[in-house]
């Protein structure tokens, strides 16, 4: 995957660059505005890139008909420094994204590093400032989140200016707005299901949580990145199509496996806690198979303990060993697989080049075999 390296670089190259250009802007206002300077490009740095090479590989799927996948010869490409960029204004959103997200399931880490709310949170508590330091910090991510998710349209708008088709350029603008638009209500879908599922039937708690897959996670992490590059390729409808049929079902199976890693994952690995999500109260999938196979004993001690923020090592192991003896795991590995095996198929004659789909392949198995 050494062409995918390179990619990741260029990508880093730009956003490192979108920075430079807006440090002189925020230095001017005031000193403290450093922190904000500071905080995004540790957020900006590294990462997996996924949504940065699926919008790649969309534009590569329907404007390179060749065999070959070749960074190098891509870059020849009029239309390849806007690809980059537009790459880069994902990988910016989903930092905002991140920012936001972490509030709100009160998360402590990202990556092994301090989150950005709890870093403004020591920053406050570290210069013995007024109020407290929970709200100073919670507000301050807040509002990073939102400079970020401005950026990521900055960025976003100065690739489309230089993309030589004008109506590529306004239909990658279209799939951009659907994306931003989807991901927040898929947000706002997954906290109403962490308070509202009580109120509902127990048969509607798999669809409803797999409702949320959709939406916050599955459109969002390939299938928007797909369709977006295709876009600026100037894909056509049975194109774009082919793309989703293969980024829906991978997305799902995407946010599956993070699911898993939530509840089972090594936090030396995931940089996260163990059992971060069952702290956080996540109706996922998992939990609503677990349900279904619970005597009533366990499921009620599942629900007592499940978002309780104060949860010990000893009752996550609790309610590891719940899901566990569920089948639930099980379950998820098996759905996990029929949704890559839809992706794979929805590939196969696929009127999209060659080397696009063997590498699109290629990334399947990456991600649903991550571990982190």
């Amino acid at each position: 995957m050494a062409e995918s390296t390179r990619l990741v670089d260029l990508v880093q190259e730009r956003i490192d660059e979108f920075l430079e250009d807006r440090a002189p802007q925020l230095t001017a206002i005031a000193p403290e505005i450093d922190d904000f300077l500071g905080f995004s490009r540790d957020l900006l740095s590294g990462g997996k890139r996924f949504r940065a090479l699926f919008c790649y590989w969309g534009w590569h799927s329907v404007s390179t008909p060749g065999i070959g996948f070749d960074v190098t010869e891509d870059a020849t490409s009029v239309d390849f420094p806007a690809v980059v960029t537009a790459a880069a204004a994902l990988e910016v959103f989903h930092a905002a994204a991140l920012v936001h997200d972490d509030i709100m399931d009160n998360s402590d880490t990202r990556r092994g590093r301090p989150s950005a709310h709890k870093r403004f949170e020591s920053l406050h508590t570290d210069n013995a400032w007024l109020g407290s330091a929970r709200t100073f910090g919670d507000s301050a991510g807040l509002l990073l989140g939102d400079l970020l998710l401005g950026w990521s349209d900055e960025v976003f708008d100065s690739g489309l200016r230089t993309l030589s088709d004008p109506d590529a350029a306004a239909a990658a603008r279209k799939e951009f707005n659907l994306m931003r638009t989807e991901v927040t209500v898929g947000q706002y879908l997954d906290i109403v299901e962490e308070n509202a599922w009580r109120n509902h039937p127990e048969s509607e708690l798999l669809p409803r949580a797999h409702r949320v897959i959709v939406y916050k996670s599955a459109k969002y992490s390939v299938e928007a990145p797909l369709a977006i590059g295709a876009a600026l390729g100037g894909a056509t409808a049975e194109q774009t199509e082919s793309l989703r049929g293969f980024g829906l079902p991978l997305g799902v199976a995407y946010q599956l496996r993070d699911d898993l890693l939530g509840v089972f994952g090594d936090p030396q690995v995931t940089g996260k806690p163990a059992g971060d999500d069952l702290r956080e109260g996540k109706r996922t999938v998992i939990i609503a198979l677990a349900r279904t196979a619970l005597p009533a004993n366990a499921r009620t001690l599942l629900d007592e303990l499940l978002g309780d923020p104060e949860l010990d090592a000893q009752q996550v192991q609790v309610l590891q060993g719940i899901i566990r003896e569920s089948g639930a795991i099980d379950r998820v590995e098996r759905i996990i697989a029929h949704n890559v095996g839809l992706a794979r198929a929805a590939l196969q004659d696929a009127p999209l080049s060659a080397s696009a789909r063997a590498q699109l392949t290629q990334l399947a198995d990456t991600v649903i075999q991550r571990t982190a």
